[in-house]
């Protein structure tokens, strides 16, 4: 279960059953959905999983000078990212958990619901109006906390992204996906770039030096040869 709670209001903003568990993926994706239907929150509150902070070994503290794919999309956002140490540290979203797991799992043997499809539209219909109705509370300041995400291209944000040196070839790799960029205009080789390589929530890949996009590509890399394509 991936869920997103409103810590003024302790609305779940966000709440799905992902198969791969808490992949990062599953993690933008979620990110994605609250940024669109909520806005950009003043900070995101964690706790100190692979996917949000870097350990470089068991017990240690976050090293903060190296930050995972969420804590750069984060960053790009300018959303203040807070890091919790214990449990308890986090308890309304631990008490949310809880309720979630002695609630939902019950609904769903009930309903007979045995798909993660079906479950998932249940959470969406059924169980997220109805628990937010049960257990939300108005914040004590109505202000929100929210901004507009305004002209952030979130899709060139919330990524796996990494940086490459062109080989002579004119190709790229990532992840065992080589992609192969088109000769480009006014440059007759993109040999020794250095670039940013770009694997999107729907699985197709981007090339970019600086602000000049090299060519898009499936999850696959063939090249795709324009962006609505």
């Amino acid at each position: 279960m991936i869920a997103v709670v409103d810590d003024a209001t302790k609305h779940l903003l966000y709440a799905q059953l992902a198969e791969g568990g808490e992949s990062l993926g599953a993690i933008l994706t979620a990110l994605r959905a609250v940024l669109e239907r909520y806005g950009i929150p003043g900070a995101l509150y964690t706790d100190r999983a692979g996917w949000a902070v870097y350990t470089p070994t068991s017990g240690a503290s976050p090293d903060p000078t190296k930050r995972t794919q969420v804590g750069r999309a984060l960053a790009r956002l300018g959303i203040e990212h807070i890091v919790s140490f214990s449990p308890q540290a986090r308890g309304r979203s631990e008490r949310a958990n809880g309720t979630l797991q002695g609630r939902l799992v019950n609904e769903l043997r009930v309903a007979g619901i045995r798909t993660l499809g079906a479950a998932n539209r249940y959470l969406q219909d059924r169980f997220l109006p109805d628990y937010n109705a049960r257990f939300g509370r108005a914040p004590a300041d109505p202000t929100s906390a929210f901004v507009p995400v305004g002209r952030q291209d979130l899709d060139q944000i919330l990524c796996h992204e990494e940086a490459r040196v062109v080989a002579r070839d004119n190709t790229v790799v990532l992840d065992g996906v080589r992609l192969q960029i088109d000769k480009q205009r006014g440059r007759r080789t993109c040999a020794g770039l250095r670039v940013l390589l770009r694997r999107h929530l729907d699985g197709r890949h981007s090339v970019w030096w600086g602000p000049r996009c090299l060519g898009w590509f499936t999850a696959t890399g063939r090249p795709l040869r324009t962006r609505a394509a």
